[in-house]
């Protein structure tokens, strides 16, 4: 599976959260966090039981003049 990831620039370091799995997130080297954090995540949705939602966000930019 896919999933789309923000990332955002927070006071001294960065955010990042899944759309797709509502209380994902992770901080500090995002990306790398956010991939254990997605892992972590389903394999508890996996051990609750719970359905694991098919990825459904999109991520495109939209250029615009300055």
């Amino acid at each position: 599976m896919r999933y789309a990831i923000i990332i955002e620039k927070a006071e001294g370091n960065y955010s990042a959260y899944v759309p797709d799995l509502p209380g994902c997130v992770a901080t500090a080297e995002a990306e790398s966090e956010i991939r254990e954090a997605i892992a972590f995540h389903l394999d508890g949705m996996r051990e609750g039981g719970l359905a694991i939602p098919e990825p459904q966000s999109q991520v495109e930019y939209v250029d615009v003049g300055a």
